[in-house]
């Protein structure tokens, strides 16, 4: 899952940008308010974490301007405790939850990930295709009920098709999923991740289709 996060605070974004990135998210992290707001246009994020005191473009600016863009993202914001004020005008433009400063990562995720799975229309933490079961909350997946060991590289990538089920994914798209700016990308990255998780999980659990990508049937 790609995560945008938008947090001036250095401290507070280096914190979410290291501890996400551990627990198994591609995350972009801005200071800027100008360069967030951009970013959404830029690259397919499943959820946002944003700030509402940034430089240049304050946080609910960018959530109005979104919002009227046609942007349904999951937005997550993050306030002063004592700030109601603020949580109630994030909410009633389109923020989909808030967090009070200071939080624990444990909660950010968490909630992160209920954004998500209500984004999906799916409520039940966990994804199921033949004899394969995904759980996200604990990153853990089965093949007639045992567990696989799967590399973190591998993990997105299986998300990425169990939440798209019977959708062709191109490359591009699954690199841009599983890559953030910042990370240059060797041109059969996605190929090899793919030929390791058949070898795992089934020789056909990912299909190819010819020319265009990958898909995994329900």
């Amino acid at each position: 899952m790609r995560i945008l996060v938008a947090e001036d605070d250095r401290l507070i974004g280096d914190g979410l940008n290291i501890g996400l990135q551990k627990m198994g998210f591609t995350v972009d992290w801005f200071q800027d308010g100008d360069d967030a707001f951009e970013a959404l246009f830029q690259a397919p994020y499943d959820a946002v974490i944003l700030d509402l005191g940034l430089p240049n473009r304050d946080g609910l600016s960018i959530l109005k301007e979104w919002r009227l863009n046609k942007r349904n993202e999951p937005v997550l914001i993050l306030t002063a405790r004592g700030d109601v004020d603020q949580r109630v005008l994030g909410l009633e433009n389109g923020a989909d939850d808030y967090l009070a400063k200071p939080f624990a990562l444990a909660e950010v995720a968490a909630r992160i990930k209920a954004l998500i799975r209500r984004s999906n229309n799916r409520i039940e933490p966990i994804i199921a295709v033949a004899d394969i079961k995904y759980y996200p909350d604990t990153k853990t997946v089965t093949k007639n009920d045992k567990n696989i060991s799967l590399s973190p590289k591998e993990l997105r990538i299986l998300e990425l098709f169990l939440m798209n089920q019977n959708k062709v994914l191109t490359k591009e798209v699954i690199e841009n999923k599983l890559y953030s700016w910042d990370v240059e990308v060797t041109s059969n990255a996605v190929e090899v991740h793919v030929h390791y998780l058949r070898k795992k999980l089934g020789k056909n659990i990912i299909k190819t289709v010819n020319k265009i990508g990958y898909i995994l049937e329900s």
